[in-house]
């Protein structure tokens, strides 16, 4: 059995962990409506992408 010979220390634990934490999505503005949207998708308020209309919404 494999049984380790020193004890690892709180800080090697701890950088091993540093990548398991939850990440929050990252968050821009619509340029039209000032909504919050994600990158690279199209707004869900007001349907705009790159600055045309995509989809149309109900307000729109």
């Amino acid at each position: 059995m494999a049984v380790p010979k020193k004890k690892k220390s709180k800080a090697k634990r701890d950088s091993r962990r540093t990548h398991d934490v939850a990440k929050l999505p990252k968050v821009t503005t619509c340029p039209q409506c000032h909504e919050p949207v994600l990158p690279h998708h199209v707004c869900p308020e007001c349907g705009a992408y790159k600055g045309r209309t995509i989809i149309k919404t109900e307000e729109s």
